[in-house]
């Protein structure tokens, strides 16, 4: 059964997090730290200071509650997912899923775009905001892919797309080898390659791979954290908002191009999801179901869309070797939120791709 759904967020719940945040126990910081030692104090303070005084989150909630939302349950779990239907009743409709620590939320600036051509599915994956937390292991790409074909099947749609980033780029992958007869194609912004000797490259896609193999060897201590130990740090996570806020604001601030960064306010409308859902430990488990380095074969045509401040950039010649690229292409502004970042150009890459699989 599908049900509508409206976010409202208890007035307890907003207090009480007004009411932490005034209370924080704030460490001291060495002299000119910079960020040497991590997010410096200053910035974070800043923050901190405009969550609890300045950010409204009833005007946000209010912005998110004019997109049509939905609960449904799967396998198990509460899946929540926003449905845009577009004004073109044989559009196809396009399947949008987010990574870590994103949400549905990454997707706002291209619902309007995007929604001219196509049917908008934007669901949130499970053990993350209104679709966690998840109450048993196993919930990796694979199974949310599985998942996503079952929401879609309800739906009605018998042909769609799918597009991600970060997480969300693994489980589109998955999701056209879970239903490659339904599956037009996949669209990705986001894709690491690894080495391989038999591929001979150019000077700037070794550069490129150096930058992969450098990210390899030194795993961020987040992407450690999460994978071997969710739990520990979910306890920590969950019970300070600033140390939410700061786990997720170095990310956007380490991720993103310094040309368009995202905004304060919508950072911490994300930031806001995974507080009052209380979902960091069930989100951070995704890190440690999905086993490092893992793959999905996508037996669909994949487009790709590489962004220069990205974590990485994807190397074609070694894309090439596993997918069936279809659709390549390169930008020099945007990071690794895309979607948030440079809206335009996500979506009209997107709209490219796919009116050619329609």
């Amino acid at each position: 059964m599908i049900k509508p759904f409206r976010i409202d967020i208890p007035q307890a719940d907003l207090d009480d997090l007004t009411d932490r945040l005034s209370r924080t126990r704030w460490p001291n910081e060495v002299a000119d730290a910079g960020w040497d030692y991590g997010f410096p104090l200053a910035r974070l303070k800043e923050l901190a200071e405009h969550w609890r005084t300045g950010y409204d989150w009833r005007a946000h909630e209010a912005e998110l509650n004019r997109l049509p939302h939905f609960t449904t349950e799967i396998d198990g779990q509460n899946i929540h997912f926003v449905h845009v239907r577009s004004v073109k009743p044989d559009a196809l409709a396009l399947i949008l899923t987010h990574g870590w620590p994103g949400s549905f939320l990454e997707f706002l600036d291209v619902v309007e775009p995007l929604s001219r051509d196509f049917h908008l599915v934007i669901p949130s994956i499970p053990g993350f905001g209104f679709s966690g937390p998840t109450h048993e292991r196993g919930w990796d790409t694979l199974r949310i892919a599985r998942a996503w074909a079952e929401l879609m099947r309800r739906l009605g749609y018998e042909r769609y797309g799918a597009q991600g980033g970060d997480f969300g780029a693994g489980i589109s992958i998955a999701l056209g080898a879970v239903a490659p007869e339904r599956v037009t194609g996949v669209h990705i912004n986001y894709l690491p390659t690894r080495p391989d000797p038999d591929v001979k490259l150019s000077e700037a896609d070794e550069a490129r791979l150096e930058k992969v193999r450098r990210l390899m060897a030194n795993r961020p201590p987040y992407q450690a954290l999460q994978a071997l130990t969710p739990q520990t740090i979910g306890y920590a996570l969950t019970d300070s908002p600033v140390g939410q806020l700061v786990w997720i604001a170095e990310r956007f601030a380490q991720w993103t191009d310094p040309a368009t960064p995202v905004g304060d306010d919508r950072m911490l409308t994300d930031v806001s999801l995974y507080w009052l859902t209380a979902t960091a430990a069930s989100s951070a488990r995704l890190h440690h179901d999905v086993p490092r380095g893992s793959r999905q074969p996508c037996p669909v045509p994949l487009g790709v869309a590489v962004f220069a401040h990205d974590i990485t950039q994807s190397v074609r010649p070694l894309a090439e070797r596993l997918y069936d690229i279809r659709h390549w292409s390169e930008f020099e502004r945007g990071g690794h939120f895309a979607a948030m970042e440079v809206p335009e150009l996500l979506a009209e890459d997107v709209r490219t791709f796919f009116l050619g699989r329609a």
